[in-house]
């Protein structure tokens, strides 16, 4: 019952902060000099772009997260909020494979980090440091864990 209520904030953060960066991002349709640079799924999807129905609704994202990052942070977070959530409701009686899967989020988000670090964006910077600190949680989740195992071994081994 705990983790419901947790599930629940998570989700209702998680679909406001959507429909928010949607709706920021809309601006990219007024502003056809980014179209160039911030409308990576529509070029995938239509080739070029030649008007303003040619938009995909998913490159709004990626201009809300471009300029005005605020929302697509809380999305970020909020996902990953709902990862560690499942993992940990799924895996607290495993603790290697929370350290395992704990790691592999950690270089995945770290990753992502440097990926975009070198974006000249105030989003890029920003999502750099959310990706870095993710990451950096990811390691120190990995670590607890660690320390709950050698404490479990340290507790049978002196019995």
């Amino acid at each position: 019952m705990k983790y419901i209520v947790q599930y629940l904030v998570a989700l209702m953060v998680l679909v406001i902060s959507t429909f928010a960066a949607w709706y920021e991002g809309s601006a990219i349709r007024e502003n056809f000099f980014e179209w160039k640079y911030s409308a990576f799924f529509s070029k995938w999807f239509n080739g070029e772009i030649r008007s303003v129905a040619d938009i995909s609704q998913l490159d709004h994202f990626i201009y809300a997260a471009k300029f005005t990052p605020v929302f697509p942070v809380l999305m970020v977070c909020s996902v990953s909020y709902l990862i560690i959530l499942g993992l940990y409701t799924l895996f607290r009686k495993n603790s290697k494979a929370m350290i395992i899967l704990s790691l592999v989020l950690a270089t995945l988000y770290v990753f992502l980090g440097i990926l975009i670090s070198k974006s000249p964006t105030i989003g890029g910077s920003v999502f750099t440091i959310v990706f870095t600190v993710i990451g950096a949680l990811h390691l120190i989740l990995s670590l607890l864990f660690f320390i709950k195992i050698c404490k479990e071994k340290e507790i049978v081994e002196s019995f």
